[in-house]
C-alpha cells in the first residue's frame, strides 16, 4: 500500500521539475553533489542519469519531500 508514501503517483519527472523550477540546477548542484547537476545540466541528462543510479535518485527524492511543503506554500496549495 502506497498511501504513506509522499511519492506515489508522482513521476521522477515532476519531481526533477519542480526541484529545477524551485531552486534551479545551481542551488540543487550545491544541495546534491552529482555532475548532472553542475555540468551542462538538463532534465533530459539529470534524468538518465538519476533513473541509472539509486542512490543519487533517493538523494533527489528525499530532498523533493523535504521541499514540498515549500513547492505547495509557493503554488497556493
Amino acid at each position: 500500500m502506497q498511501n504513506n508514501n509522499p511519492l506515489h503517483g508522482i513521476t521522477l519527472q515532476k519531481v526533477l521539475e519542480d526541484l529545477v523550477a524551485f531552486y534551479s540546477f545551481d542551488t540543487l548542484a550545491e544541495l546534491i553533489n552529482i555532475n548532472c547537476f553542475k555540468s551542462n545540466p538538463s532534465i533530459k541528462s539529470s534524468l538518465t542519469f538519476l533513473r541509472k543510479s539509486d542512490w543519487a535518485r533517493k538523494q533527489v527524492e528525499d530532498l523533493y519531500i523535504k521541499t514540498l511543503p515549500k513547492i505547495n506554500k509557493n503554488n497556493g496549495k
